[in-house]
């Protein structure tokens, strides 16, 4: 069984966020390459731009707790202007830390089932 943590984050922009939220992403991708352990950081925009999802994927909780710590103290605030959360979908088996973390989100968890990663 992977140790893996994944989130699919889905927001919808707020009125005449678009290219503030743009600038933030820019700098929230380049501050998370940085970090341990991220497996996949991928944002995704409707063709209307009104909404984004955010396609996370983390080795462990350690490396997800080390990406929500960098979200809280550096981004949250700046993020959340711009864009407010529809919902959250959680992949794997999460430990107590971050769910808390996620929860605040109204996170849906799902274990693992089967299927194929490489």
């Amino acid at each position: 069984m992977s140790t893996a943590i994944a989130w699919n984050l889905q927001v919808a922009l707020r009125a005449g966020q678009l290219e503030a939220f743009r600038s933030l992403m820019l700098e929230m991708v380049e501050s998370t390459r940085a970090e341990p352990g991220v497996q996949a950081y991928d944002w995704y925009l409707s063709e209307d731009g009104s909404a984004c999802h955010i396609h996370e994927r983390y080795r462990d909780d350690e490396a997800a707790m080390a990406h929500i710590g960098t979200f809280g103290s550096t981004f949250a605030e700046r993020f959340l202007a711009c864009a407010e959360p529809t919902a959250l979908h959680v992949y794997g088996a999460p430990g107590a830390s971050v769910r808390a973390a996620l929860d605040g989100f109204g996170a849906v968890y799902f274990g693992e089932l089967g299927g194929l990663s490489q």
